[in-house]
């Protein structure tokens, strides 16, 4: 019988390899408490189809709670269905990106309790790319005066997420840091 693979949660661990998969991606929990963080272990393996070895470490931003990082490789769409599978859980913060593959656009989810998720579509640099309808529907509603063009790129762009995961993307001391987008 052979054994289902190993996913590697460590911060600094490799990223894990499916000869089927086409597309990566990582988890980021920015913070979950202790009693939620094997349900999250649970609803992450569901999805990526094997166990996870996760690594916790302390959340500073939010004491008693914790944060991890997982890299994962799987077919493409993964990312959304974790997102799918984490989202509305009270206390937990959560980031997931996954890579442009052949044929997929990149994706990125943001999720705090207090805003719900937010979803993007991301280009090979990592860069937010922002679809034409999207666009046009917000230049409408600018228009008619229920929005301003300010507040609607600012919701386009996840801003409201970025500024409240901010804070928990800083790693404790000691702890190594992937930032998520870099600013030039």
């Amino acid at each position: 019988m052979t054994q289902p693979p190993r996913l590697d949660a460590k911060t600094t661990g490799p990223i894990t390899t499916n000869p089927a998969a086409a597309s990566r991606g990582v988890l980021y929990v920015h913070s979950a408490p202790s009693a939620l963080c094997p349900h999250v272990e649970w609803a992450a393996a569901g999805v990526l189809g094997g166990p996870i070895d996760a690594m916790w470490t302390p959340q500073p931003v939010e004491p008693g709670s914790y944060r991890m990082e997982l890299t994962w490789q799987a077919r493409p769409g993964t990312a959304a269905q974790i997102a799918s599978a984490l989202r509305g859980w009270e206390r937990l913060r959560f980031e997931i990106t996954e890579e442009p593959s052949p044929g997929n656009e990149g994706a990125r989810f943001s999720y705090t309790p207090e805003l719900g998720i937010f979803h993007a579509v991301t280009g090979v640099h990592g860069d937010v790319m922002i679809p034409e309808d999207r666009i046009k529907a917000f230049m409408v509603k600018a228009e008619r005066g229920e929005v301003t063009m300010e507040h609607a790129l600012h919701g386009l762009l996840g801003i409201s997420w970025d500024e409240a995961l901010e804070p928990f993307r800083y790693a404790g001391e000691g702890t190594p840091v992937r930032w998520l987008h870099q600013v030039i």
